[in-house]
């Protein structure tokens, strides 16, 4: 994606997400990342884009995809990038409210298909039909992390992967994360990043893509392939 088409991208759903957030309970999507992606801080604001950056580049890569899926959609801030490297894109999270309220701003293509996490489970995907999954800052959220990784596994074509993200929670990362702003000052993570990548590699070979950014490593980006 081209500096400008990422930029035009980001102008777009930053203006989306404020006005959601104007009309929207205080605290209601923060789990979201609805601040962190209409933050006033230009630094806080362009580091959390920057992961999606990352992602997006390292997926257009391996571009066109047939069957994607997008593992805790979150606002849809993805999908519309998604949509437009795979034929058929699937997303789910157990909170579809912030797709929802992100749905009445914008429309989303017609090559896509959400379901509520709650109803509609990985198991209850077919087996090995996606050849790209997304998992972008949402397994840090997750309880059974283990039996989520090989849930998502047995999800995977041959030759697919999962692209993953996420904090790192450490020192540094929480120092941050308390400077940002009462949003963040939650404990709602299960684990850091680094959890999931050494329990993925016990599944999978893992892909490094990036590190946000040494000497300051806040967030990874990585991929999983069989």
């Amino acid at each position: 994606m081209k500096n400008s088409e990422f930029n035009a991208y980001k102008t777009e759903f930053r203006a989306i997400i404020r006005k959601v957030l104007v009309e929207s309970e205080q605290g209601r999507l923060d789990e979201a990342g609805f601040p962190a992606y209409s933050h006033k801080n230009p630094l806080i604001n362009w580091l959390f884009w920057q992961r999606l950056r990352v992602a997006m580049d390292h997926i257009e890569s391996g571009a066109p995809y047939e069957n994607v899926l997008d593992f805790g959609c979150g606002s849809g801030v993805m999908l519309p990038f998604l949509c437009g490297v795979g034929a058929r894109v699937t997303a789910m999270d157990i909170d579809l409210l912030p797709f929802e309220r992100v749905s009445r701003q914008r429309a989303f293509p017609a090559n896509l298909r959400v379901h509520d996490a709650r109803e509609v489970t990985l198991g209850d995907l077919p087996k090995a039909s996606f050849d790209l999954i997304v998992a972008t800052d949402v397994l840090e959220h997750v309880d059974d992390i283990a039996g989520t990784l090989n849930d998502m596994k047995s999800l995977l074509a041959p030759g697919g992967q999962m692209v993953i993200s996420g904090p790192t929670e450490n020192v540094l990362y929480k120092l941050g994360r308390s400077l940002a702003g009462s949003e963040y000052s939650g404990d709602y993570h299960e684990r850091g990043i680094l959890e999931v990548k050494d329990l993925l590699a016990e599944q999978m070979q893992v892909i490094r893509i990036a590190t946000l950014y040494w000497p300051v490593p806040l967030f990874e980006v990585f991929a999983g392939k069989v």
